[in-house]
């Protein structure tokens, strides 16, 4: 070629042709322009060694190194990026079943004999506050870029997204759906309990021919400021829906979606200091809180003829527990129902609901490990027995971890504290794998995986959503560096698939179960997350989940379940949770001026969404019977040790310093990336 090219040969169009020979060029002109070419090559030198001596001087002067937690083998500029070392990169994981870089890394230290990947409680990241110029180098990377600033237009324009969201799916109920519990978003029809086939428990337990949807979001429709419509909606409960139904429903599903919001909307009208606007109804008799009363009393049966005092998972609503029942119930099913049945117990004096509701909680806690700790996630409620051994923070786990630090924040109760933080401790200890802090030094992320109760041994390697969650919660109890961590995790699966799938299999980087149901858990967090540190990503995340929801699930009259992640096919349901906790907390999270933000951290969130004033009031025991039924453990001193995460109260347990950068370092940003493939 080097002959071709001299003798003028040249590759130009769809053949070859010869070019005529150039006129010999003179010495004196050839010297010149090598000349010209070793100025411009100093020049482009000199500029190359300025850059990088003045990124060496800034790394000097701000301190940036090994007292900051980033990586020992990072480089420290490529580019302007922060990066691990190529070839020290933890490998991308191959969906063939071999085990991932997270494996691996785990099963190396173990077969060495070094400290298996299980850790400590860690502190909140107070104790260790980050030095000036924190995440500097994430100054230089796209993370940065896209997640550091959110203007006041754009969270205005995103409120009102979230507002018509909500409308969307409300006033399609209304108008093709009420009185039945919820809507079918495509056929624009109503749908109520699979009378023809009792067995199909994935509708039967939820639906219960008593508008569902409706009662569901009345504190929703409060929290809008959308007096006009609430009042409406509570003349329709109170004059159209009765309890008295064949309908046998899960007593959980009952307690956390009806029960609770007839209690939250009931106290919502009594509050003297109306903050929402006057939601209060002509005529209003606390008729919400009979209904209430009414449908708890219906419940109250689930708890008899049981040996251990573990609740029947089902109640028929008209002849109490089914002959068919099962003698077996989920951990979270049976353990988190004191919030909504204490308050009920407070309201009209009768200790009755309390009293059961936290003897079942203390009936599981009394079956839990020895050895670990841990409870399992399916127990015979008649023998005691542990039929799911599985221990982790998802499906019939999560909520029952929840109620136990909600119930202390509602009514002061030291013992369920004490549970609460021992069982904190147990899942760090053994839940827990990845590098022992979220924001700094080596190792995998870290990631919360499901074991055997009775050992910690790992059972499988997959997560659900629900255990999205689990940061929010991390938030309440002040954990909120390994929160930042947790939710990272979550949000780079929603920003692989546009929707967080059922099941998700980490080691194969694929999901194991496709369908999402319009799930509020990861929403639920990202708002709580942003409220305890006012950082600006957590808003790009909610504007992603909203946008992604718009993209993937809005249908002709409402939003609908995906089917299929990958593929995003689509299930005619809409369920009542979208309504009242998904649209809500994607609303609140971009409106700074809600009364609930100025409340003083007045008010909890419960496992629905609805939310429950924090008063004194729930800390006294307005019955007479306490002795003979309990020993009162109330501390009734009026401080909370756990502040609710709806107010910028908890701020400072963030550094202001580190509220406008990345609240996780764009180097750890990027492997949960590649540990999710998206990288």
């Amino acid at each position: 070629m080097e002959l071709e090219r001299r003798a003028g040969w040249s590759n130009g169009g769809r053949g070859l042709s010869v070019d005529p020979a150039p006129p010999p060029e003179s010495p004196l002109r050839r010297c010149g322009r090598r000349s010209l070419r070793m100025q411009w090559r100093s020049i482009v030198l000199g500029l190359l060694l300025l850059r990088l001596g003045l990124h060496l001087s800034l790394w000097l002067l701000f301190g940036f190194g090994p007292s900051l937690g980033f990586y020992q083998n990072l480089v420290p500029f490529r580019l302007g990026l922060s990066m691990v070392r190529q070839s020290e990169a933890p490998a991308r994981p191959r969906a063939s079943g071999k085990p991932s870089w997270f494996d691996q890394t785990w099963a190396k230290r173990e077969a060495a004999g070094g400290e298996p990947m299980v850790c400590r409680r860690r502190r909140p990241a107070a104790s260790s506050p980050a030095g000036p110029g924190y995440n500097f180098l994430d100054g230089f990377g796209e993370y940065s870029r896209k997640y550091s600033a959110f203007p006041e237009p754009q969270r205005r324009r995103m409120k009102e997204a979230a507002l018509r969201m909500f409308y969307f799916g409300y006033e399609n109920y209304m108008e093709h759906a009420f009185p039945q519990d919820e809507l079918n978003p495509i056929d624009c029809r109503g749908r109520g309990p699979d009378r023809d086939n009792p067995s199909n428990i994935n509708i039967n337990d939820v639906l219960g021919n008593y508008s569902l949807t409706l009662i569901d979001a009345l504190d929703t429709l409060a929290i809008l400021g959308n007096a006009s419509e609430f009042k409406r909606a509570v003349k329709l409960v109170t004059t159209t829906v009765s309890f008295n139904k064949d309908s046998t429903v899960q007593v959980f599903e009952a307690t956390i979606r009806i029960l609770g919001s007839l209690l939250s909307a009931h106290m919502i009208i009594m509050d003297p200091a109306q903050p929402f606007g006057n939601m209060t109804p002509d005529g209003y008799d606390d008729e919400l809180l009979h209904l209430a009363r009414d449908l708890a009393v219906r419940l109250l049966p689930a708890f008899e003829n049981t040996k251990t005092g573990i609740p029947h998972p089902r109640v028929n609503l008209k002849k109490g527990v089914p002959s068919t029942c099962l003698n077996e119930t989920c951990t979270a099913g049976a353990g988190s129902l004191l919030v909504e049945f204490g308050i009920l117990s407070r309201l009209i004096g009768d200790s009755t609901f309390e009293w059961v509701a936290r003897q079942a909680v203390r009936a599981l806690w009394k079956l839990r490990s020895d050895e670990t700790g841990l409870l399992g996630n399916v127990v015979n409620i008649q023998t005691g027995q542990w039929v799911g051994k599985q221990s982790g923070l998802g499906a019939g786990m999560d909520s029952f971890y929840e109620y136990l630090l909600k119930s202390y924040i509602v009514f002061g109760e030291s013992e369920d504290l004490e549970m609460f933080n021992a069982a904190y401790e147990s899942i760090q200890n053994h839940l827990r794998r990845g590098r022992e802090a979220c924001n700094e030094g080596e190792g995998d992320p870290p990631l919360y995986v499901n074991v055997n109760m009775f050992n910690g041994q790992l059972m499988n390697t997959w997560i659900d959503s629900l255990q999205a969650f689990f940061p929010g919660l991390q938030v309440l109890t002040g954990d909120i560096e390994d929160a930042i961590c947790l939710h990272a995790f979550y949000y780079a699966i929603w920003k692989r698939f546009g929707a967080l799938p059922e099941r998700y299999n980490w080691q194969l980087q694929a999901p194991d179960v496709m369908f999402y149901p319009l799930r509020p858990e990861l929403v639920e967090s990202t708002y709580l997350l942003y409220q305890a540190t006012k950082n600006p990503f957590y808003l790009h995340v909610g504007m992603d989940i909203l946008q992604s929801l718009e993209k993937y699930t809005k249908v002709r009259c409402g939003y609908a379940t995906l089917h299929h992640v990958i593929d995003k096919s689509k299930e005619d349901r809409m369920e009542s949770f979208f309504l009242s906790e998904t649209c809500k907390y994607l609303y609140l999270l971009f409106d700074e001026d809600n009364p609930l933000h100025r409340s003083g951290s007045k008010y909890i969130f419960t496992t629905e969404g609805h939310i429950l004033p924090v008063d004194k009031l729930f800390r006294e025991k307005p019955w007479a019977d306490v002795s003979s039924k309990e020993e009162s453990t109330v501390d009734n001193s009026g401080v909370l040790d756990h502040k609710p995460a709806n107010s910028s109260i908890n701020c400072n347990r963030v550094p202001s310093e580190r509220r406008y950068a990345l609240p996780l370092k764009g180097v750890y940003m990027q492997q949960i990336d590649q540990m999710v493939g998206l990288l």
